[in-house]
């Protein structure tokens, strides 16, 4: 069993055999190995296997490759992300911040991850799921504050949203 540059785990034939002679109840669907047909030597109905391939690309293109296959639902992959943030805003302040941190995210094309964060945020709410209130330097982005991934008011602590988009 090795990790992948991208961080895939890759598990061998044996690796596979070793898990499922293990637990016959495991789901091996989502596992990833090198040689797919082994179900004869098992003598059961196995699931076909995915088949790992070492792509030759940077990590940067993998990353951006998987950034267009977010699971969501279509309303978060079409949601105008900015248009909903700056409608949340109250005060002038907050317009300001709330522009100025868009455009940071923008640049970093970032939004479907924000539209992502949205769609988590809604789905932990309506499923009552308890999440955190925030930690480390997310906290200091009001942009986030807005979307409801964490509690803590970037403006009213004067937090700089520097230190989380460095």
């Amino acid at each position: 069993m090795f990790t992948d540059k991208f961080g895939q785990i890759v598990l061998s034939e044996n690796d596979i055999l070793e898990i499922y002679y293990k637990d016959p109840d495991k789901k091996l669907k989502s596992l990833t190995e090198t040689k797919i047909d082994f179900s004869d030597e098992l003598e059961i109905a196995v699931p076909k296997l995915q088949s790992y391939n070492n792509i030759d690309i940077s990590v940067d293109d993998f990353d951006r490759m998987n950034q267009d296959n977010w699971l969501m639902p279509e309303k978060y992959k079409d949601m105008d992300i900015a248009k909903f943030v700056l409608d949340q805003c109250k005060t002038e302040e907050e317009l300001q911040r709330a522009g100025k941190e868009l455009l940071m995210f923008q640049d970093r094309d970032m939004f479907t991850l924000l539209k992502y964060l949205k769609y988590l945020v809604d789905t932990m709410k309506s499923h009552n799921i308890l999440y955190g209130v925030g930690r480390g330097s997310s906290v200091s982005s009001f942009v986030l504050y807005i979307i409801g991934i964490h509690r803590i008011n970037s403006l009213y602590y004067d937090l700089d949203i520097e230190e989380f988009l460095k």
